[in-house]
């Protein structure tokens, strides 16, 4: 697992290609991160960048603090397979998507059906 002090500005270049890291990211986005705990919401978003971003936008540290139980390990077990192998990511990625529905978004489907 990944140590606290370690920057997370290495990951966006452990993908095998743009593919990939889309894939993951439509994970985090469309999987953990739910608006209806805003503050995890903020955290997982924020990872959802440094995915894609060589700049620091988000720290391990920051993320366990802020984000809890099955998404934090979810979330350091992606850390550790972006940083050891291409499979390990899919794999991540394909364990990742049964574990976690898509998450409903509410405030879009109510403004859509005429109530907000």
């Amino acid at each position: 697992m990944p140590t606290s002090d370690a920057p997370l500005t290495d990951l966006p270049h452990g993908f095998r290609d743009d593919e990939q890291r889309r894939r993951v990211r439509r994970v985090v986005h469309d999987r953990l991160a739910d608006d209806r705990e805003p503050q995890e919401c903020r955290y997982l978003m924020r990872f959802w960048w440094q995915l894609g971003m060589t700049y620091q936008e988000v720290s391990v540290e920051e993320l366990r603090r802020n984000v809890g139980g099955r998404k934090l390990a979810a979330v350091l077990e992606l850390i550790s397979a972006i940083r050891s192998s291409h499979e390990g990511i899919d794999a991540w990625w394909a364990a990742a998507e049964r574990a976690f529905p898509v998450v409903e978004d509410r405030g879009f489907n109510a403004v859509a059906d005429g109530e907000g």
